[in-house]
């Protein structure tokens, strides 16, 4: 059999290794698959929104920001990526055109944006950022649909319901809010709960330090998953445990804290959950970087790798056979989640 017309090979958590390794100028920021798998967009500390070409091995930088590229999101059907910046400003490229030029630029918060997702219907662009206001656009017109105010604090990130019914938003202070997206409802909001674990004021520096910097919702759409950093005990160093939090979104509670058994020193920049039914975290912090897997059910990991330097974000691949992640180290690696060829 021709190694094209092979199987796939299972998926296996513990058979994890490095497939490719990207080099960039300035550390990474952020990461995402395009929808149709044929590029990794990333961002990096150059300004500049990066799209490399998985099959031709090319790396094209994409320049509007002036600021740090720290969120990015790809419409469904891949024609388009929207970024989003510590400049506030919120920008639409055509994905696939031989050299992408933005089609539309948006001043869309004051201060930084820290999110940016898509609807499941692809209608509507969330926000969010500094300036603690949740914002709504068109996703063809790049039109201001509503403004969403009630958190009080910095909103660090926002997911959508699988259904587009309901939107989620964390701050901070860990306190999550969910907004009902009904027409009827003109963007009711109200708290359901709050995390405490990933919030903390450190007396000595006199600074808060915490909220989400990952959120995923379930495909069922019954559990939230944030990550972020717990246990703080030095706000200034982002000294603290890498946490994984998932609430149950049916009850309002915290079903599971999940907390590496050694934990290093660092905070959970990345989540994703696998369709064989286990959860991956990407770590990122003076305790290096790692990979941690969860069945979550239980507050420990199931298996942990080490990877070569810290990450700063975390992508599964639409097929879910792969992770990109990008990392302090001025590289964007992939890695496969099967055995290595050859073994």
């Amino acid at each position: 059999m021709s190694e094209q017309n092979q199987k796939p090979k299972a998926i296996d958590p513990e058979s994890t290794h490095l497939l490719k390794e990207v080099a960039c100028g300035r550390p990474l920021t952020t990461c995402c698959w395009d929808p149709q798998g044929r590029y990794l967009l990333f961002g990096a500390e150059d300004f500049d929104l990066h799209r490399y070409d998985l099959q031709a091995d090319t790396v094209q930088p994409l320049s509007h920001h002036d600021s740090w590229v720290r969120a990015i999101a790809c419409t469904p059907d891949g024609s388009s990526v929207i970024s989003g910046g510590y400049d506030g400003r919120l920008v639409w490229w055509p994905l696939s055109d031989q050299e992408p030029k933005h089609e539309r630029s948006v001043d869309a918060h004051t201060g930084w944006i820290r999110a940016v997702v898509i609807s499941p219907d692809a209608q509507t662009v969330a926000t969010c950022g500094n300036d603690r206001l949740v914002k709504l656009w068109d996703v063809a017109t790049g039109e201001l649909k509503s403004s969403l105010s009630g958190h009080e604090h910095h909103v660090y990130n926002i997911g959508f319901h699988p259904t587009g019914s309901f939107l989620y938003s964390c701050d901070l202070h860990g306190h999550i809010m969910q907004w009902d997206l009904a027409p009827d409802s003109e963007g009711r909001g109200e708290e359901l709960l709050r995390a405490e674990g990933l919030h903390i004021y450190d007396k000595s520096f006199r600074a808060d330090i915490g909220g989400a910097r990952t959120m995923v919702v379930h495909p069922e759409g019954d559990l939230l998953a944030l990550g972020g950093i717990t246990k703080v005990t030095n706000a200034f160093a982002g000294v603290g445990h890498a946490v994984m939090i998932l609430v149950n979104l049916r009850t309002g509670e915290v079903q599971q804290t999940c907390i590496p058994q050694s934990p290093p020193n660092g905070s959970t920049w990345g989540t994703a959950y696998h369709p064989d039914g286990f959860w991956i975290t990407a770590v990122g912090g003076s305790g290096g970087g790692w990979f941690y897997f969860w069945n979550g059910r239980e507050e420990h990991e199931s298996f942990k790798l080490k990877l070569k330097s810290e990450a700063r974000a975390m992508a599964m691949s639409p097929d879910g056979r792969s992770l990109a992640v990008g990392h302090a180290d001025r590289h964007l690696r992939m890695y496969a989640l099967y055995e290595e060829s050859g073994k």
